[in-house]
């Protein structure tokens, strides 16, 4: 157990927005000592994993998926407590049920072996290329995840060992040289399972023709450790987080706006709101990079926020949240309905910038594994589609929101023989813009920028900034990334550097 050591501290720091990262950094720093309060625009936390309730059904806002559990627990067990006393995780015995154009339907199981008889009963490939696949991505995982994940990326320190040693030597095996897709083709001859694994780029909103071949380790991450579920839904975990977090002493402010960070020169002062100044010795933006530089710095011209302003955004995303009459039995707890050409798809959301004419449909309905998320007889359905982000002028011109509906469960009924048109008792959208301007994502990018580049890694924003003393970054948009996991590393990185500076 690596638990924090406490530290007398006078020492304030505010957290803006109370997202899985800022809620990380703050329970951190509260139990060593640090007089932490939250400011957060919206009235519940959790940041894009809050949680939407209507006409008896809920849902989860965003994030569906659980990996790494490991990373979880740390953050209980560093505080002095017990995870299982606050939060149940269970894993998930089919990771997802994928469904193909040309009528095949394909079951991840997240049992090795019986995911490699599945894939050989199905399709062209033999079980023996998958073992290999995921030698191959463990490999990338064993390699790159203490510098790259676990560690401040930007740190001298980091590289003072010899696991970093090692990884330097070894530097060609994380393929970082090859993309995605290539690498992918490189294992497999059927088209369905390069296209399964091909999927994993959308993890951190990126695109597989383009993105590196390191990013297979999300391969390893979900197939060799596992996908997770939490008991209660996936805002389980963000109101655990919550109560942890208040039980350590963190101050909450909700339906609270940060209006700009205060700063002197180039350090920090605390921030604005309401009109009114509150100064601190430290603040943490668990808000995107992008806003956080051009809104509360109002800072366009440093080199941080320049260079921030030329990278590429990642993908958004376009969800409906279906209250539906209706007990899906072909459809699993995740699914995946793909689209005929993903290359094609690609192109349309970052080169053309427009919604995908045939896009691929993810379905996730928790009310399989937590009854109460819906009436009995009943189930909630979050159905999303990858889009552009809205920060592009092509972006905004578009189909209307009932013409995305339309083609969505058009393919939903000739992909799994649901038709259910008639069966949606309450229905809620949620669209770039709605992202951007309910989250701060900039043109509701969900992973800050995308990994378009094989220097994309390099390019996050650091999770202690270089600019300005005193200010901290959290969240999918900084160092390590986007997903569960990622943004509560921020959260433990940003705070330590608190801790080791002040």
């Amino acid at each position: 157990m690596n638990q924090i050591s406490f530290k007398a501290k006078s020492i304030s720091i505010i957290v803006i927005g109370s997202g899985l990262g800022g809620l990380s950094a703050a329970i951190r720093l509260a139990y060593a000592g640090y007089d932490v309060t939250v400011y957060e625009k919206n009235p519940t936390p959790g940041g894009k994993a809050r949680s939407i309730e209507q006409s008896g059904f809920r849902f989860d806002a965003g994030p569906s998926l659980i990996t790494m559990p490991f990373v979880i627990n740390e953050l209980f067990e560093s505080v002095g407590e017990n995870p299982v006393d606050w939060l149940t995780l269970n894993k998930l015995t089919n990771l997802c049920r994928y469904f193909y154009q040309d009528g095949t339907v394909l079951n991840a199981y997240s049992d090795r072996e019986k995911f490699a008889v599945e894939i050989e009963a199905n399709t062209t490939e033999k079980r023996d290329a998958l073992y290999k696949y995921l030698e191959y991505c463990k490999t990338i995982y064993d390699l790159t995840a203490d510098i790259f994940l676990f560690k401040d990326l930007y740190s001298a320190k980091t590289y003072s060992n010899f696991k970093a040693f090692k990884t330097l030597l070894k530097l060609p095996k994380i393929d970082s040289f090859r993309t995605m897709n290539n690498a992918n083709r490189s294992f497999f001859n059927d088209e369905r399972i390069i296209q399964l694994f091909n999927r994993y780029a959308t993890y951190n909103g990126s695109d597989p023709y383009k993105c590196p071949a390191t990013l297979n380790i999300i391969s390893h991450v979900e197939y060799s450790i596992g996908g997770y579920y939490a008991s209660g839904g996936m805002y389980s975990l963000t109101d655990a987080l919550y109560r942890l977090a208040l039980k350590k002493g963190v101050k909450f402010r909700f339906n609270t706006n940060v209006e700009k960070i205060i700063t002197h020169g180039n350090n920090v002062k605390g921030i604005i709101t309401g009109g009114s100044e509150i100064l601190s010795d430290g603040v943490i933006s668990n808000a995107d990079v992008y806003s956080t530089y051009g809104k509360l710095l109002n800072d366009d011209k440093s080199s941080a926020a320049r260079k921030y302003n030329k990278l590429e955004p990642s993908s958004s995303a376009h969800v409906f949240y279906w209250g539906v009459n209706i007990a899906s039995h072909k459809l699993e707890t995740h699914n995946i309905l793909f689209s005929g050409d993903y290359k094609k798809e690609f192109e349309e959301i970052f080169d053309k910038k427009v919604y995908p004419a045939d896009p691929t449909i993810y379905i996730y309905i928790s009310s399989k594994f937590s009854q109460g998320d819906a009436p009995s007889g009943k189930e909630n359905w979050f159905v999303m589609i990858n889009a552009p982000n809205c920060a592009s002028s092509n972006a905004k011109v578009q189909m209307s929101k009932e013409g995305i509906k339309q083609v969505i469960l058009s393919k939903i009924k000739v992909l799994t023989g649901y038709d259910i048109r008639d069966k949606i008792e309450t229905e809620s959208i949620m669209r770039p813009q709605d992202i951007e301007e309910q989250t701060g994502s900039f043109g509701g990018s969900i992973y800050g920028i995308s990994s378009n580049s094989r220097n994309a890694a390099f390019l996050r924003q650091q999770n202690m900034s270089k600019q300005y003393k005193g200010l901290y970054f959290t969240g999918g948009s900084a160092h390590p990334g986007g997903g569960i996991p990622l943004v509560i590393l921020s959260g433990k990185i940003a705070a330590g550097k608190i801790i080791n500076s002040m």
